[in-house]
């Protein structure tokens, strides 16, 4: 929290309930893609290990850390939001305008404004195991 504040970025963590599950988690993060990638705010994502009640949750973060894209995560009309919100921005970069190039350069920038901190005890066999099973 105090790295994220020093650099002028927001903190965000999920807020675990009774029932919070995958779905949930993809529309956190959806919405952080948007921050990040549409709205271009830096934005520091917080997990910790108690915040994991499902192992499917590492999966969804072992995609976002492996290639900046988690599958499905928008829904038809959200994706052509996003795409149509950056559309003046990739023309003014040069960009031939294709919904292919808007979604490169949108995963391009919540590569660059979306940070990842995990944070995961080492005591016990549970860091050992998931780190073989999400590397």
């Amino acid at each position: 929290r105090l790295a994220a504040s020093v650099s002028g970025l927001e903190v965000f963590q999920i807020q675990l309930r009774k029932g919070y599950g995958v779905g949930d988690l993809k529309v956190d993060l959806a919405q952080l893609y948007i921050k990040a990638g549409l709205k271009n705010i830096g934005t520091v994502f917080l997990l910790t290990d108690a915040q994991v009640p499902d192992e499917k949750f590492l999966v969804l973060i072992n995609d976002l850390l492996a290639s900046g894209e988690i599958p499905n995560i928008f829904a038809d009309d959200e994706l052509e939001n996003v795409i149509n919100g950056l559309r003046n921005e990739v023309k003014g970069a040069g960009i031939e305008d294709t919904k292919e190039n808007i979604w490169k350069f949108f995963i391009e920038r919540v590569r660059r404004q979306l940070k990842v901190v995990l944070c995961f005890s080492p005591v016990g066999s549970t860091l050992r195991v998931r780190s073989r099973k999400f590397p």
